[in-house]
């Protein structure tokens, strides 16, 4: 028997309970792993309240992202019992979970763990850097010089986001809501930060940027707010929403005809492409190597029976960076 987090009603972290479960199987392309650390993401908080990009099937699990040792293998392939790896978000969580002692996941979402990577940073490190090398370098485009302004900097992906700009050569320009948190975003890589409540922010891109804008934003907010980003966009810039952290429509600003690309990202289309995914791995593991890349890790919580004060702790936004339960 494994314990495994399940919910049967969408809600708050309270629906979540530990329950008791057959071991996992494996079939042809299946993997078991013995998880040793989860890393939370702000789409199973979403998923449990049942605002997510697909609709949640109950009863459920939960988690995207973890690392462990394979334990089991369905069929002959890259990885085998014993291997060190983390586990990407590459499926559907109505297909597979990682919330749980032992976890049955398709081998096409598991990557290689580098014995210098330690469990918990294993379980940090993809989902963010995955998210921040697709969006802005494999689809965007980003290169050395451009100006990259980062909404919600304070979450993991913001974090890492800022780390993939800083290593292809770009300025990474981070916001937050206030200034309580900018020595924090800058003592982790941001070349500017504005605090979005006191400061008027396209006035204060277009200063950093000599009235030019960026020729990038990365957000994860959407809904009204992306109208200033895109008046803060120099022209020809890419605005790519990957998140929909706002809760609200989000409309082109069409009334000033800006002369932009507005886009939107998800990781499954590079989790789901295997030789996306085979880049954007040696993109990430040539980061951790080098040191360029160290997932910020905010909260460690122990044991899976804290899991709705781990998930409490994730929908506070008080976090800087990665949250991540050990089993």
């Amino acid at each position: 028997m494994t314990r495994t987090v399940r919910f049967s009603e969408l809600g708050d972290p309270s629906v979540l309970e530990v329950v008791e479960s057959e071991d996992p199987t494996p079939g042809p392309g299946e993997l078991v792993v013995d998880v040793a650390a989860i890393g939370l993401n702000r789409a199973e908080s979403m998923f449990r309240r049942g605002t997510y990009i697909e609709q949640t099937r109950l009863p459920a699990g939960l988690g995207y992202e973890c690392s462990g040792t394979v334990s089991a293998v369905g069929s002959p392939g890259r990885f085998a019992v014993g291997d060190r790896v983390s586990v990407v978000p590459g499926f559907s969580m109505n297909d597979y979970s990682v919330y749980a002692e032992r976890a049955l996941v398709p081998a096409r979402a598991v990557v290689p763990l580098p014995e210098s990577t330690s469990w918990v940073d294993g379980a940090a490190v993809w989902m963010p850097f995955l998210v921040g090398y697709g969006g802005l370098v494999e689809t965007g485009g980003l290169k050395a010089g451009d100006h990259v302004l980062i909404t919600a900097a304070t979450s993991s992906v913001g974090l890492a986001a800022m780390a993939v700009a800083r290593r292809v050569g770009a300025v990474p320009i981070a916001t937050s809501r206030s200034s309580s948190k900018a020595q924090q975003l800058l003592d982790a890589g941001a070349a500017h930060v504005v605090a979005t409540g006191e400061e008027d922010l396209v006035e204060r891109v277009l200063e950093i940027t000599g009235g030019r804008g960026v020729e990038h934003v990365f957000d994860a907010v959407a809904g009204p707010g992306v109208a200033d980003l895109c008046r803060a966009t120099a022209t020809g810039g890419i605005v790519t929403i990957h998140g929909l952290l706002s809760g609200q429509p989000t409309i082109f600003p069409a009334e000033t005809l800006p002369d932009l690309w507005m886009r939107s990202y998800t990781l499954f289309a590079m989790t789901h492409d295997e030789e996306r995914l085979r880049r954007a791995g040696e993109f990430v593991g040539a980061g951790l190597r080098s040191g360029d890349f160290a997932p910020q890790v905010d909260r460690v919580f122990a044991g899976l029976d804290s899991i709705v004060e781990a998930h409490a702790y994730l929908e506070s936004n008080a976090q800087v960076g990665k949250i991540v339960v050990t089993p």
